[in-house]
């Protein structure tokens, strides 16, 4: 069955290219400032992952910023020009400033192209479970759902995408004003590995803390078996790594010792995401339960009202 929509994807999925290097599949880079100037994060294309990981390691502090406008504007004139429907999945609005950018490229185009089927989601998640969902949205677009049944699926799949990683440290993410000072100042207090997620506002949020990695790493294991759907749901389990990966060869041996029918993809942390997180960082994602079954009542109640 031929697909019935395209995609717009970003270089925040963190997924090997080759797997996202489709037909129907436009990529957008986004981009990180060292010493030397101004890169793109491609895939890896123009740098190791162990190299880029080991300038960090040497004292480099890089900074990020999103998809140019002038790359997303094209992307989505190609889009309204091509004619077919077009979804763009875009990295979560919490941590960047990219989707809102996006929306108001999406608004101006389409006072150009008034008709042109093109759409946009905010995923909420980034890097491991962007890379899952931005997976599963293939194999959903494959098997022919519409661009307004895609819509439909991500802004519900979203929830239901499961992630913790382990970081060394949070200096690099409250450098870069991803968590208050007084996360990275408890965690670094404490002397203990944090363990992060997504909040279902698309921002981060310590979830846990071990002390040493060993530990930390049979906590994201144990998280997997309490929250992994063991319905008949979807085998596939992400597991990323900033230049560790011994640990993430860890984490799938454990992970295998829990559930030997599971598809396990290893894959490297971006250079923007890494930017942020430092070398050492290692991640899980896989379907699960509902995200938004453990918010509070209160929190609940005032997530549906923000939705209605």
């Amino acid at each position: 069955m031929p697909a019935q929509c395209n995609l717009i994807i970003d270089s925040c999925c963190d997924l090997p290219l080759d797997m996202v290097q489709r037909e129907g599949v436009d990529l957008l880079n986004f981009n990180y400032i060292m010493s030397d100037g101004n890169h793109e994060d491609d895939f890896y294309q123009s740098i190791a992952p162990h190299d880029f990981y080991e300038k960090i390691r040497q004292g480099e502090t890089p900074s990020t910023s999103q998809a140019s406008p002038a790359a997303i504007e094209a992307a989505f004139r190609r889009a309204a020009e091509s004619g077919t429907p077009t979804v763009y999945l875009c990295f979560s609005s919490g941590l960047s400033s990219n989707y809102s950018t996006a929306v108001a490229l999406l608004s101006q185009l389409k006072a150009e192209f008034p008709d042109a089927p093109l759409y946009l989601v905010d995923l909420l998640i980034g890097s491991t479970p962007e890379g899952l969902l931005i997976l599963e949205a293939l194999r959903q677009r494959d098997a022919g759902l519409t661009a307004e049944e895609l819509v439909e699926w991500a802004e519900e799949a979203r929830y239901f995408a499961q992630t913790a990683f382990m970081v060394d440290d949070l200096d690099a993410l409250h450098r870069g004003g991803r968590i208050p000072a007084s996360v990275a100042a408890a965690g670094s207090a404490l002397n203990v590995k944090p363990l992060l997620t997504f909040d279902i506002t698309g921002h981060l949020a310590l979830t846990g803390a071990a002390r040493g990695r060993k530990k930390g790493l049979k906590q994201m294991a144990s998280f997997f078996e309490k929250e992994h759907d063991a319905q008949g749901g979807s085998p596939v389990v992400l597991i990323g790594n900033a230049d560790c990966p011994k640990d993430a060869d860890a984490l799938q041996e454990l992970l295998a010792k829990q559930d030997a029918s599971i598809t396990v993809v290893k894959h490297n942390i971006g250079a923007t995401i890494g930017s942020h997180v430092g070398p050492g960082m290692v991640s899980i994602s896989f379907w699960g339960s509902d995200r938004r079954e453990s918010m509070s009542v209160a929190d609940r109640i005032a997530a549906k009202i923000k939705r209605g």
